[in-house]
């Protein structure tokens, strides 16, 4: 579905909580059960400025997942944790649509 976003394209319209929507439906879309890791990479290969170390921005930062993907549980937008997998709830997949519509109109995808 979505290979790699460009560093220089402006994403800041949607929110943290948005983008982790949008890659659990990215890789769930491909087939793949959403574990933890594979969201992290998910979500590194897609928008690393929003993952990045500060210090070192070659690599990720997976802290910055557990706040935004708390919100989402608490919100009933997905559900699972990091010791299993995620996959989004009905709400879930229609914010999904909403967000995927916006990004589509930035030109991510």
């Amino acid at each position: 579905m979505v290979k790699s976003a460009s560093k220089k394209l402006d994403f800041s319209k949607v929110s943290v909580e948005g983008l982790i929507l949008f890659c659990i439906h990215s890789v769930v879309a491909s087939s793949e059960q959403c574990s933890f890791e594979r969201l992290v990479k998910e979500c590194f290969t897609l928008f690393p400025d929003m993952l990045k170390f500060t210090r070192y921005p070659i690599w990720p930062d997976s802290r910055k997942l557990d706040r935004p993907l708390r919100a989402l549980r608490d919100e009933k937008f997905v559900v699972g944790d990091t010791k299993t997998y995620f996959i989004l709830t009905e709400t879930g997949e229609a914010k999904v649509a909403i967000i995927a519509k916006s990004l589509r109109q930035g030109k991510l995808l």
